[in-house]
């Protein structure tokens, strides 16, 4: 019984990566939930239909979810909490889903259901919604249904060249005994930054005395670098015109066109990500900008809200200057997807499926240090109970 699987409902699913970073092997997910029919039907490609309930979450009934999750995973709607949003936060009608979702976690809480452990995952603009408000109101939420609960931002350039810092909150259930090697005596500089830090100093009392400060062992040094992850002749995107890449180099500022003329300068091949930005000129005026970096590590891909949200690549090699379009599989590749998972035929929904997914050796990490041991201990606890 000790070696049996741990299972685990998945919400807000989209493609399903939050699965593919447990994987199947110490993992069997019980059942899945989306709101997007496209997305549900690429997670139904993926990982069969089975588990999968597409519709609206706060529609849910217990009754629809099978079995004991000794996981749950949620990664509920970020554009209301994003730093680009309009600010809504969980009043908004997205991010706001976060509050049937706790509805449920409470009705099977109250079915004798309540599963071990239970992790969000979000932008970490979640820290700073409304003064912090937010943040704080996910904690109540745990400690009011009987779980300690804690936090960690993690960016995924640790595991693979794509910046994209996120925010992880796990919450325990009250009773469940947590291995030492999990915790850590305070907050750590590299997974607790000031801005959870301070969001923390802001949480009352009583949620204060729930909080765990979840410790992590740094991954083993990636040496993936961006230029690997690129096709040479991708089927999603076509490179751009000679005129189409003048155009993309007339949008850069001074300090941006210097890193390429430097690329050109050294003979070797670069291969850059672009995004399209609105900036200020020098007479105070609204300008796009084409903003490039060559750190080999990509900028962190967002869903597609116009042209501008979609992240460009330039590949310099001399006085040879390519640019395109960042292609689906090269997207999936930087959530950490293997390369027989299956996108949409269509670009702008593989983007979207993609920019809106957890990147999946973080998923891998967190299960490894966090939520695999815990589940493991309470296992024997019980065997020998």
């Amino acid at each position: 019984m000790i070696d049996a699987k741990n299972t685990f409902y998945e919400f807000f699913a989209g493609g399903g990566m939050a699965h593919a970073g447990l994987g199947t092997d110490n993992w069997h997910c019980l059942f899945a939930n989306d709101f997007d029919e496209k997305k549900c039907d690429s997670y139904s490609r993926n990982w069969g239909g089975h588990s999968l309930v597409c519709g609206d979450v706060a529609k849910l009934k217990t009754a629809k979810l099978p079995g004991l999750a000794n996981l749950i995973w949620a990664s509920f709607p970020c554009q209301d909490l994003s730093l680009a949003g309009g600010g809504a936060g969980l009043r908004g009608d997205r991010s706001g889903t976060f509050w049937p979702f706790w509805r449920l976690m409470d009705a099977l809480i109250a079915d004798g259901r309540a599963p071990d452990i239970i992790a969000l995952e979000n932008v970490i603009g979640t820290l700073t919604s409304h003064g912090g408000k937010d943040f704080e109101a996910i904690c109540n939420s745990f400690v009011k249904s009987g779980y300690r609960c804690g936090a960690v931002v993690v960016d995924a350039a640790l595991f693979v060249p794509h910046s994209r810092p996120r925010l992880f909150v796990v919450g325990v259930r009250e009773g469940i005994a947590i291995p030492r090697a999990a915790l850590g005596d305070g907050a750590s500089a590299q997974w607790h930054p000031k801005a959870l830090r301070t969001a923390y100093d802001m949480l009352p009392g009583a949620t204060k005395d729930r909080w765990l400060w979840w410790r992590l062992n740094p991954p083993a040094l990636s040496n993936m670098r961006f230029a690997d992850l690129i096709e040479a002749a991708p089927a999603s995107v076509a490179w751009h015109s000679e005129a189409e890449t003048q155009k993309l180099l007339s949008m850069m500022s001074t300090v941006n066109l210097a890193k390429v003329q430097h690329a050109k300068r050294t003979g070797k091949k670069w291969v850059g990500t672009i995004y399209k930005r609105t900036r200020l000129d020098t007479r105070g005026q609204k300008v796009q900008r084409a903003e490039v970096r060559f750190d080999d590590i990509a900028g962190c891909l967002r869903t597609p809200g116009g042209g501008s949200s979609r992240q460009l690549i330039l590949v310099v090699e001399g006085n040879s200057v390519r640019s395109r379009l960042i292609s689906s599989r090269e997207t999936a590749r930087l959530m950490g997807l293997p390369e027989d998972y299956l996108l949409p035929e269509k670009y702008n929904e593989a983007y979207h499926l993609m920019g809106d997914g957890v990147v999946v050796p973080v998923v891998r990490h967190l299960a490894e240090q966090i939520f695999e041991p815990i589940l493991q201990a309470t296992k024997m606890l019980r065997a020998v109970a």
